[in-house]
């Protein structure tokens, strides 16, 4: 093999001679340890290394040895319900090698060159192929089906295809192709992380990913295949909306990337994702996540590579066919590596130290995402939706990286502290938010859920709005001095926020609520409204309204069981309540 040698080492930045030929991205391994590291810049025979492990104790003299291949992931089965470092190295297996700590320059084998897994094909000798084409399955878990697909550039004749039990490296299919090459697959295949993956069509996404938080799906849904920003300070709940949403939301595959959160946190998802249960199948939830645990204590530069490495496992489940969400928490930490990477390389800074290309590279990573027609001849689509917490310094919002995100994605979920410390989760504020794909939804939502969904959010959201705007009147001159009917409007306002838009992560059915549900309830408070305007014309008295015992029971519509009878009872009880004013 090629090698170079060290001249210069600057933290996770290390130059090198004697590079010539060397290419951009290509992964390289440094030092005697064999730190895996990426070319980012060439100049000459010199070679401009970020090391995605800790450089202390590596000097000038010592070796680069070229792999001359790109940093790249292995795609195949065994990914599920896996855990991860940045350069997809599964941590339980460092651990049972080398204990509790990941050592420098440890070599592992992304996926279990051991276990043998029963092949299924679904293709026979003599079938012509094309690159994406499925050829057979592995059942990787109870709940996902792991499609064996036609490598790029393999379109041909199958010659030779088995069933039965293999290890991931064993050939379980011969093609002959096009150019009369005999091209042998395994279980899995080799993909750069850097490179997109093909797709034969990008669609329009016209479906929502549904995550059971009322706030998100009502209010603000996200399509599948759509990207989301979930900016917020300190505290205000970005890591448990994503968890929700990683628990709760139908996406068939969810790809968890921990890109420099602190070490807590991803302990505590570590902790408590395997004791979940999926809620459509009852089966751990692990059997269809994949985790990349890249926490802040591990070297910034790796945060770099994390974000790809989740990327394109997400991109090759898509291939198959399947709904995938992936969480990046969070975006900012991975900006922050390319900050110090550029201030190692001493390139002109961009807006607060951050490099000029910062916006380039977080569009180049959003546009990932989307609904696909996957390669191959037979149709088929995927989706892969991108949710990326971003976490500004103080909650500022016109902080460069949330801006450079507001660019490329179409849902902002503004988290606001303010209304983290009043206990009021998901602490979204929905008078920062907003959704793009609304209007694309609106026939979804009218079809399948109701007629007249889509009007009872808009009406709901101008009452809130309508709510700040009293609510700065009431402060200057107080409540009194406004007319019944605001008076009104503030009550159906606070009815919207603490009985609807509130919700409780811990209580069983509170976690999550169906579309129908959120429907139902949301028509229950504003039909009280309706019925109250109603009532002030006909005269009665303000005070007796608000004070109707059916109030208690729209309160605690979002504590009653999936049931539409009991939740239909409590409109009636509206009804009934008005006719004994």
């Amino acid at each position: 093999m090629k090698q170079g040698k060290i001249i210069r080492v600057a933290g996770p930045l290390v130059v090198a001679s004697g590079c010539l030929g060397a290419k951009m991205y290509d992964m390289v391994r440094v030092g005697h340890i064999g730190l895996i590291g990426e070319i980012i810049e060439l100049d000459g025979d010199k070679a401009y290394i970020q090391v995605y492990e800790d450089t202390t104790g590596i000097g000038p003299g010592e070796p680069v040895i070229l792999t001359e291949k790109p940093l790249s992931v292995e795609l195949g089965p065994g990914i599920l319900g896996t855990i991860y470092d940045g350069i997809q190295r599964p941590l339980d297996v460092i651990r049972a090698r080398v204990g509790d700590f990941v050592t420098r320059g440890v070599e592992v084998p992304a996926l279990d060159r051991e276990k043998r897994w029963h092949f299924h094909p679904l293709k026979k000798a003599g079938d012509r192929v094309l690159a994406g084409d499925i050829v057979g399955y592995v059942q990787e878990t109870p709940l996902i089906q792991h499609r064996i697909m036609v490598p790029e550039q393999a379109d041909g004749i199958i010659e030779e295809i088995k069933e039965g039990e293999f290890s991931v490296t064993e050939t379980v299919c011969r093609v002959k192709t096009d150019s009369g090459e005999i091209k042998e697959f395994t279980l899995f295949q080799v993909w750069p992380v850097r490179k997109q993956r093909p797709v034969k069509e990008r669609l329009m996404p016209v479906e929502p990913l549904v995550t059971g938080q009322r706030i998100l799906d009502t209010l603000f849904p996200l399509a599948k295949g759509g990207t989301a920003c979930v900016p917020g300070p300190f505290g205000s709940g970005k890591t448990v909306v994503q968890h929700q949403l990683a628990k709760w939301s139908d996406a068939q595959i969810i790809v968890y990337v921990a890109c420099g959160e602190r070490g807590n946190e991803v302990a505590d998802l570590l902790l408590s994702f395997p004791e979940l249960k999926d809620p459509n199948t009852g089966r751990p939830l692990m059997e269809r996540t994949v985790i990349i645990a890249n926490t802040s204590n591990m070297p910034v530069a790796a945060r770099e590579a994390s974000i790809y490495t989740g990327m394109t496992i997400a991109e090759y489940f898509r291939d198959m066919g399947y709904s995938v969400a992936l969480m990046a928490d969070s975006t900012s930490r991975w900006a922050e590596a390319l900050r110090e990477i550029g201030g190692r390389m001493e390139e002109m800074p961009g807006d607060e130290g951050y490099p000029a290309y910062l916006a380039s590279r977080l569009a180049e990573f959003y546009e990932r995402a989307g609904k696909v027609v996957c390669l191959g001849s037979e149709e088929r689509t995927g989706a892969l939706s991108v949710i990326g917490a971003v976490s500004p310094p103080g909650g500022d919002l016109s902080d460069p990286v949330v801006q450079a995100t507001l660019k490329v994605v179409k849902v902002f979920w503004a988290l606001d502290d303010r209304l983290a410390n009043m206990r009021h989760f998901p602490a979204i504020n929905w008078l920062q938010s907003y959704s793009l794909y609304r209007d694309i939804l609106k026939k979804y939502f009218s079809e399948k859920v109701a007629e007249d969904f889509v009007e009872l959010s808009q009406e709901a959201m101008k009452l809130l709005e309508l709510e700040a705007e009293l609510q700065e009147i009431a402060r200057l001159i107080g409540v009194e001095s406004l007319s019944y009917k605001e008076r009104l409007i503030l009550e159906t306002a606070r009815s919207i926020r603490e009985d609807f838009l509130h919700q409780n992560a811990f209580h069983p059915q509170d976690t999550y609520t169906s579309m129908h549900k959120q429907y139902l309830m949301l028509r229950t408070i504003l039909h009280f409204h309706h019925r109250a305007n109603q009532a002030l014309d006909e005269g009665k008295e303000f005070s007796q309204i608000v004070s109707l015992e059916v109030r208690d029971r729209i309160s605690k519509m979002k504590y009653l069981p999936e049931d539409e009878e009991a939740l239909l009872q409590v409109e009636k009880e509206v009804d009934a309540s008005f006719k004994t004013l």
